[in-house]
């Protein structure tokens, strides 16, 4: 029981980090910069708990971020939890205002991920990516038993529900607080932090989306940044952006100056604006 409980822990934290580190600060906000080493390293971490094609995975964050709490959003909670939850992940392809050839450049240049992506097919990446996660915990079944077999199996899917469930409860605002008064329903919620290493500081996270730091405050503990900064001390990171308290203030300031409507039809004309490095605390583009 021991044994089991040590290798499902450790491959929790390993494939979270890949999700938070690798996924979300690394792929989709481009926060910091590293080899190819390092970011097939959690790129893999998150690959293995179920998370599905970088490519895709990337593209409807930044569409949510670009049209965060309006129609448009891939899984705003305002238009359904369920959906918001796990419903956007049957749709078959991208909707036509989050188009990955215009707001992934970046990624798309990748093989590996291209590869992965399956030609924007979800079915079938989804597909893969489930039988490239099952194909390994079989192999380990064969190798080393059934424990470690297990507990790698259970962490991966323990993982997956980390960000369907964020999806929800960091936008819905009574189940957590605000430091920054964003003009979406964003909202830091401290046990959402404590089990996705970091990324349930949600608010913070929307007034400076390009900032690989998202806990502002003494006690907003965030795994996912201290790792990136052992990365940077080790000198397996080179550039890191880090969004100041002010920085974050004047982020959501500059949001809050125009109106839902008025920005949604300002992005609805103007979907071909994209940006492969994003501003560090601007959030209606492609990568913020």
């Amino acid at each position: 029981m021991v044994e089991f409980l040590v290798i499902f822990f450790v491959c929790y934290i390993w494939h979270s980090l890949g999700v938070t580190v690798g996924y979300h600060r690394l792929l989709s906000h481009r926060s910091f910069s590293c080899p190819k080493a390092v970011e097939y390293f959690w790129i893999l971490a998150g690959y293995l708990a179920f998370e599905g094609s970088p490519i895709w995975w990337a593209t409807m964050h930044r569409g949510h971020h670009r049209y965060v709490d309006t129609p448009l959003d891939p899984h705003s909670p305002r238009y359904g939890i369920e959906h918001a939850r796990a419903g956007w992940i049957r749709k078959v392809g991208y909707s036509e205002a989050i188009d990955p050839h215009i707001h992934s450049k970046d990624l798309i240049k990748d093989p590996v991920y291209r590869f992965l992506e399956q030609g924007g097919v979800f079915r079938r990446s989804h597909f893969m990516c489930f039988s490239i996660g099952l194909t390994l915990r079989f192999l380990i079944l064969l190798t080393f038993g059934w424990v470690p077999a297990l507990a790698s199996l259970l962490a991966g899917f323990a993982v997956l529900q980390i960000p369907l469930m964020l999806n929800v409860a960091c936008h819905l605002p009574k189940l957590g607080y605000r430091n920054y008064q964003t003009d979406d329903d964003s909202t830091n919620v401290w046990w959402v932090a404590l089990l996705a290493t970091g990324e349930g500081w949600h608010n913070n996270h929307h007034a400076c989306p390009g900032s690989a730091k998202t806990g502002m405050r003494f006690w907003e503990f965030d795994l996912a940044w201290l790792t990136i900064l052992f990365m940077k001390t080790v000198r397996l990171v080179s550039r890191v952006n880090v969004g100041t308290h002010e920085q974050h203030i004047r982020g959501a300031l500059r949001r809050m100056e125009v109106s839902p409507a008025t920005r949604l039809e300002a992005l609805l004309d103007d979907r071909k604006e994209t940006s492969e490095t994003p501003a560090l605390c601007v959030s209606s583009g492609s990568g913020a």
